[in-house]
């Protein structure tokens, strides 16, 4: 079922149960109010009936005249009846059933007054001592013409409230209409969007209401959409050329050296450049494989409690031991008393390679003669490691696309990587729940800064 017409039907059963209890609170107290009312006259009628038939002895005939004209002003299918208090019927006028038990009369010489339905008709009993004895005198009528006044009103009430529901599915239709209009433009502006045109945003996004909301919060997703695609077309075309650049040198050296016969030095220099490319490759091939293993979810990494700063100084050793004329130093920006402040939760492999990445590409990209500088700092929270380098820098717009696999920057191209350092850094970091962001200044140099949370959680084995 569409939205719009849940709303309607929504709407339409509300406004018909607020009317459906109306209706019934209407038609109850005015039947409430008709039958205290009509019980009020046939109480007056009864004393009226009294005084008539039971004081006529003892009334002045000017009075006895007042008596009589008030009795026969009658009631409608009124019926009257007097009964001694034993019981035995003394007057009766009028016909119908009163229902005169003698449990009945007991409880009116009890209670000195009742009133009771019998059937369509309406009772009241009265116990009325005189000079002659004890009576009980019932009188009772019909209230017809109340009746049908109210019976008038339950078909009013009926059809009033068939007609309003027509009237209210029919408002609430067209109201549902104006109210689904902003979500049909977001919809169709929706379905204009594709692959090749992520670009478009939504207009309905300036507003405050849960509309603008929604189209904000898809203009952000495909804000995302459009940044994965861009990524994702230049990792592609990224590694299509860091795969076929050596692949086509070592193919290129063997066609050569196939052409003719070659001296053995010859051979042993093609063998040579071939193998540098091959182990290129297989470089390039680890540095994959280590990426697809830095995105398995982290419930299947084994975790467990390091010292940040001595994972620091081994990464720093294992930098050096593949660059021997590198300098890497490394310091304390502040060293806490509390050394546990510097352990946090994690695998050591995994974030061993992450720091190397980082160390080795500040080497890599600082001029020759330079130092590579790394300071470790000690937050509220967490641990972070500072790495700078006196390099080239990063351009503002290459700089959106550090993380992505195989990109480099225009102005390394001559530098020899493949791009893999960084965005494997990246998700072995968001996998530990650290980050690792960069700035860079073209000419004056790169900042890069690795930071983790501490483990809080962690128990000092050591003093």
């Amino acid at each position: 079922m569409k939205i719009r017409s849940k709303l309607t039907l929504q709407f339409a059963s509300i406004f018909a149960l607020i009317l459906l209890l109306f209706s019934l609170v209407v038609y109850y107290f005015t039947s409430l109010y008709r039958q205290d009312d009509f019980y009020k006259r046939i109480e007056r009628r009864t004393a009226i009936v009294a005084r008539h038939i039971l004081e006529a002895d003892e009334e002045n005939a000017k009075q006895r005249r007042l008596n009589q004209i008030s009795y026969f002003q009658e009631l409608p299918y009124e019926a009257i009846r007097i009964y001694q208090s034993n019981g035995e019927l003394l007057f009766s006028k009028g016909d119908g059933h009163l229902g005169a038990t003698p449990q009945v009369l007991a409880k009116i010489k009890q209670r000195k007054r009742l009133q009771y339905e019998q059937d369509e008709r309406q009772v009241v009993g009265i116990f009325y001592p005189d000079n002659q004895g004890d009576f009980i005198v019932l009188s009772s009528s019909v209230d017809a013409y109340s009746l049908r006044k109210l019976q008038h009103l339950k078909v009013i009430l009926i059809v009033g409230f068939l007609g309003s529901m027509v009237v209210v599915l029919v408002a609430g239709w067209a109201f549902s209409k104006q109210a689904m209009l902003p979500i049909r433009k977001v919809v169709r502006e929706v379905e204009k969007i594709s692959a090749k045109d992520l670009s478009r945003r939504l207009s309905n996004a300036e507003g405050k209401d849960e509309v603008s909301e929604l189209a904000q919060t898809f203009n952000k997703m495909l804000g995302r959409l459009e940044l994965a695609f861009e990524m994702q077309s230049t990792f592609v075309s990224n590694a299509s050329h860091e795969l076929r650049t050596p692949l086509t040198a070592m193919i290129g050296e063997l066609d050569v050296a196939l052409m003719k016969p070659r001296e053995p030095e010859e051979y042993q220099r093609v063998l040579q450049s071939t193998l540098e490319e091959a182990r290129l490759l297989a470089e390039l091939s680890n540095g994959l494989l280590q990426i697809a293993q830095a995105s398995l979810d982290s419930s299947k990494i084994t975790l467990a409690y390091l010292r940040f700063d001595e994972l620091v100084w081994m990464a720093r050793e294992q930098a050096l031991k593949r660059q021997p004329n590198a300098r890497i130093d490394i310091d304390f920006a502040d060293l806490p008393e509390e050394e546990d402040r510097l352990v946090v939760q994690g695998n050591e492999a995994l974030l061993l390679i992450a720091v190397v990445n980082v160390l080795e590409n500040a080497v890599k990209f600082s001029p020759s003669g330079k130092v590579a500088v790394g300071r470790i700092m000690v937050g509220r929270q967490d641990v972070m490691l500072q790495v700078q380098d006196r390099g080239l820098g990063i351009s503002e717009e290459d700089l959106k696309h550090v993380f992505v696999p195989f990109f480099r920057a225009e102005n390394v191209r001559n530098i020899t990587g493949h791009g893999i350092g960084l965005p494997l850094a990246e998700r072995i970091l968001k996998i530990h729940r650290g980050t690792i962001s960069v700035h860079s200044i073209i000419n004056e140099g790169t900042e890069v800064t690795i930071k983790l949370p501490q483990a809080y959680d962690f128990i000092p084995s050591y003093t």
